[in-house]
């Protein structure tokens, strides 16, 4: 399978996942993140994304979804048979769309709720003080009265301070201005550079997300249908037009997308 550079950190092989025993959510995808990288799967709403990460993840099973073919590699061992508790130990650390936090808590109370020891709190605050200030100016601030930005900054706290090794961030840019969507991006991209932090962004802004990317997928209908470097996708005319919504003055032209997908059929 074709990929980035570097060694494996997830390696996600032949992927099937069924809802209610009837309908094929995904289908055969397969994907990685090397060590230390960025990685995006982008494509429009339904295509797959959000079901790949719950399965990475491990949240899939309260809703009657089942992983029913291929395998989740995490540093060369599966654990597609592993309850999410036991990822998240082992550095498999989830960021949910809509920036899921305790809203009748505080700031502080949220980011207590995943520090272990008053040691471990102390230093890991400090790491998300810096990447996050405003935080800590509100730290005894409700969360339910926080923006929705700022609730965005205190989910991707949350993650960070369960030390994390995988990070995978699910729809960050819901709901958020591009300005604000552009400096939480640019956030990860810190941390990514700054601790080695090794992150899979799943994102139907795919051109915000290919801006931090080492590389991408593209997701159609469930299954894989495109792959490379940011940069090699944005040169490919057909993922531009189809995929990125750019055409050559600009605009995409809804019509022709369905025509093109009715011609291709890469899905079967």
């Amino acid at each position: 399978m074709s990929g980035a550079n570097g060694q494996s950190l997830l390696a996600v092989k032949e992927l099937e996942v069924v809802y209610h025993r009837v309908a094929t959510a995904i289908q055969g995808v397969s994907l990685r993140v090397p060590e230390g990288g960025v990685v995006a799967v982008v494509g429009s709403n339904g295509a797959g994304k959000t079901t790949t990460l719950r399965a990475i993840s491990g949240f899939l099973d309260a809703e009657d979804v089942r992983v029913t073919e291929g395998t989740i590699e995490y540093r060369g061992q599966r654990i597609d048979g592993l309850h999410p508790h036991q990822r998240v130990r082992r550095g498999i650390v989830l960021v949910p769309e809509r920036a899921k936090v305790f809203e009748t808590l505080t700031v502080a109370d949220n980011l207590a709720v995943n520090a272990s020891s008053r040691e471990a709190r102390a230093e890991r605050l400090r790491q998300v003080f810096a990447y996050f200030p405003l935080l800590g100016e509100r730290q005894r601030q409700v969360a339910g009265y926080l923006s929705g930005g700022e609730k965005q900054m205190l989910a991707i706290a949350m993650a960070l301070l369960c030390d994390p090794r995988l990070l995978l961030v699910d729809e960050l840019s819901m709901g958020l201005a591009p300005l604000l969507v552009a400096d939480l991006l640019a956030t990860l991209q810190r941390m990514n550079r700054e601790l080695g932090l090794s992150i899979l962004l799943v994102e139907q802004n795919a051109m915000a997300a290919l801006r931090i990317a080492h590389y991408a997928y593209v997701m159609e209908n469930g299954r894989i249908v495109f792959d490379g470097t940011p940069d090699r996708l944005l040169r490919h005319q057909d993922v531009r037009e189809f995929y990125l919504g750019v055409d050559a003055g600009g605009a995409r032209s809804y019509e022709r997308v369905k025509q093109y997908r009715r011609k291709r059929r890469w899905w079967g």
